[in-house]
Formats: C-alpha cells, structure tokens, sequence
C-alpha cells in the first residue's frame, strides 16, 4: 500500500516487520471481511515527548479510497493513545502538494477543535540522498480528553 500510495517513502519489508513488532501498540490496520488489509497507520510516541504521538505513514488501498478510512483509523489511534498512553498531542509530516494528507490531518484537528500549526522540520538540502521535497511538520493538540 506505501508503494501504490505514490506519495510515501518506502521502507524496506525488515523496516515494517520491526515496526510491527515494535510499535504494535502505536498502529493499525484496517481489514476488510475476508481479513485482507485496507489500510494501515504507523506511529509512536516520541521519546523525548511522552504525550505525543509522531504518525509516520497513513495509506489506504486504492479499492477502499474516498470512504473515510483514513479518518477512521487516525480517530482510533489517537483515541487509544490518549486513552493508554496521555497522548495530548498529534504530530505528522506532510511534503508540500500532498492533498490528500494536509486534508486529513486539517480535518481531524478540526473534529476535534483542536490548534493545528505549521511549520518546515526538515528542508530539502538536509537529505542527502537526492533530491526531496521539505518535510512539513502538523502539530495538533492539545487534544480534549
């Protein structure tokens, strides 16, 4: 699904295998009646930061687009953490010119009448393997408990 998303960085198969194993309780998948995937969310509570939640990736299989799956995955994660875990805050990175996450996480800080700020974490001249877009950072919180 990050391949086919056309917008995520791929990781390698080990990458996502450690990650489930690692961050199980910071993520989730979506599977359909037959328990294939239909989408998945990746994050974790940042070390330095124990009351927020870093989503890494979000994607949905093109079959299940335009449904609200994204949304309904994000609102659960976050509810759990701030559930489990205190999470008050929601932070993501978004390259510039990808729609579809500036809307999803515009529209959860609205749902959840929550600030949203901006700002350029990463630039582009700080990847060194080629050329990338500037990673934006969303900060969405505090959330309501």
């Amino acid at each position: 699904m990050a391949k086919d998303s056309k917008v995520l960085d791929l990781n390698s198969s080990y990458s996502y295998l450690l990650w489930c194993r690692d961050f199980a309780a910071t993520s989730a998948v979506a599977r359909d009646e037959h328990g294939e995937p239909m989408g998945f969310i990746t994050g974790y509570v940042r070390p330095d930061s124990p009351h927020t939640l870093l989503v890494w990736q979000v994607a949905v299989d093109e079959a299940h687009r335009g449904r609200g799956l994204a949304a309904t995955l994000l609102d659960g994660l976050v509810a759990r953490t701030v559930a489990e875990r205190g999470v008050t805050t929601v932070e993501t990175t978004i390259t510039p010119g990808n729609t579809a996450s500036e809307r999803l996480f515009t529209s959860f800080a609205e749902r959840h009448g929550a600030r949203l700020e901006r700002e350029v974490l990463f630039d582009t001249g700080l990847f060194p393997d080629g050329p990338h877009d500037a990673e934006v950072l969303y900060r969405i919180g505090p959330l309501p408990h």
